[in-house]
């Protein structure tokens, strides 16, 4: 049983996000991209998993036609590995499939093992790999697909 609850992402939840990806990634999004994914309620969804009135993480997806792209995902500092992620990306891709997504994508870095751990589990395998796609890195991202309409999540 999980301590926290998920959430649609609102305009003040954004100072605790831009926390995040500063800490989570290496090319972290800013406080202006964050607010502009937020607004742009026709094409993304964004949720939020809340603890003791605190973001331990957070999620965002883009739609484009009957495909749903993970824009990103990411755990608090020090929360990593407590289930956060998973009930997240579970709970984005049931909500994907009742809006229409019927296939499902994203990037990953090729030495985020950990979360490729994750995207395996829902179902993801790498179709290809995006050369340099990390602009500050240089580091190639693994491309992964899911199929929505098969059978759900692996997550023994």
């Amino acid at each position: 049983m999980s301590d926290w609850t998920i959430r649609a992402a609102e305009r003040r939840d954004v100072p605790a996000l831009v926390r995040i990806e500063d800490e989570a990634f290496p090319e972290p999004w800013s406080r202006a991209m964050l607010l502009d994914e937020i607004a742009r309620l026709e094409s993304r969804r964004y949720s939020v998993a809340v603890e003791a009135g605190r973001i331990v993480g957070y999620l965002g997806l883009m739609f484009v036609a009957d495909e749903v792209h993970v824009n990103t995902i990411a755990t608090a500092p020090g929360e990593e590995g407590r289930g956060i992620a998973t009930s997240l990306l579970e709970e984005a891709l049931a909500a994907a499939r009742e809006r229409g997504a019927r296939r499902a994508t994203l990037e990953v870095a090729v030495s985020n093992l950990r979360a490729q751990a994750l995207y395996r589990r829902f179902g993801f395998a790498p179709v290809g790999v995006r050369k340099r796609y990390y602009e500050r890195t240089g580091e190639d991202a693994l491309v992964l697909w899911a199929d929505l309409a098969g059978p759900g999540p692996d997550l023994r």
